[in-house]
């Protein structure tokens, strides 16, 4: 039984001879065969093989072959797709909490990060999609985000008047933006190299595996560690999918999951690392800039949200 078909998927699979007796889950995502996230999908098959004895496995199509982040969550709210990968920025589009992890500076460091994201909190995050035909299954470590630039570096807030900043397709992503001085621009991932190279913008904003594989060093050669978010990648399924599977299956996705969590996190601080030092070998400027005015200039837009649900999410993180 193979759960989730595309047009595209459909295709790639009608010379299969597909066991009856074996469930296959198709995943697609954005993101770079090397990048950790797909390794760690590949491990999620191996795990959900051991653990259903072969009665179940997956079947990854990385590189943005089904469309883009957007159009994957609504393959799988119709369930057409059985898993995907999405950063939390855009879903804040369907779960509009999920905007909380697009505001500048609220994490102090990557240990307050992942408390809040295994709290009781983080945990209701991830049911509260599930009112979108969206099932989350676990968090993706995405590391902090930082500028790029192609022709300055960033310094303090005031390097980024006037620049056209790439950002991801958020409301809150864009307002951060704009609270740093850019201009922020959404622009696909898919289409940022061509994007930054053709000057429609004038830099960008990502983590360090993801600037390095994506090969964005080669036009933008100054990396400012800011630091500004801390913008997980979310594993989701589709509900409709995860509703035709039965309890079994289900703990044994979920146990699969874990496994493929625990695995990524300790991929993603290597990875990190050794895109650091690849792309400084390549003659990129890696700046560390001081904070301070930075955690200055979004405190309006922190103050922004006093009296909504977001601000009494801000107040509840700041407080672990």
């Amino acid at each position: 039984m193979v759960i989730g078909f595309t047009v595209a998927t459909l295709m790639s699979c009608s010379s299969e001879e597909v066991d009856p007796d074996i469930t296959v889950l198709r995943i697609g995502h954005s993101l770079d065969t090397q990048h950790s996230v797909h390794k760690a999908m590949e491990y999620l098959g191996e795990r959900l093989a051991y653990y259903s004895n072969g009665t179940m496995n997956v079947v990854i199509y990385p590189n943005s072959q089904l469309g883009t982040e957007r159009e994957m969550i609504e393959l799988l709210q119709i369930g057409s797709l059985a898993m995907t990968k999405v950063s939390a920025s855009p879903l804040e589009g369907f779960a509009p909490e999920m905007k909380i992890f697009s505001i500048p500076y609220l994490f102090r460091d990557s240990e307050h990060f992942w408390r809040v994201l295994n709290s009781d909190l983080g945990s209701a995050l991830l049911t509260g999609i599930e009112d979108y035909r969206l099932k989350g299954l676990g968090y993706y470590d995405a590391g902090s985000r930082s500028f790029y630039t192609n022709d300055k570096p960033i310094r303090q807030p005031s390097d980024l008047s006037g620049l056209k900043i790439r950002v991801l397709n958020s409301p809150t992503a864009v307002a951060s933006v704009r609270a740093l001085g850019g201009a922020a621009t959404p622009v696909s991932w898919g289409e940022l190299y061509t994007a930054l190279q053709q000057g429609v913008v004038d830099g960008a904003e990502n983590n360090p595996p993801s600037y390095y594989l994506s090969r964005h060093y080669e036009i933008s050669r100054y990396y400012s560690l800011d630091e500004h978010t801390s913008v997980p990648d979310v594993m989701l399924a589709s509900l409709p999918v995860w509703n035709r599977l039965t309890d079994t299956q289900k703990e044994w996705l979920t146990k699969a999951m874990a496994d493929s969590v625990q695995y990524q996190r300790q991929l993603w601080k290597t990875s990190t690392i050794e895109s650091l030092a690849k792309v400084k070998a390549e003659g990129v400027s890696v700046i560390y800039p001081d904070k301070a005015p930075f955690l200055e200039a979004v405190k309006p837009l922190h103050e922004s949200f006093n009296g909504t649900p977001i601000g009494g999410l801000i107040q509840d993180i700041k407080g672990m």
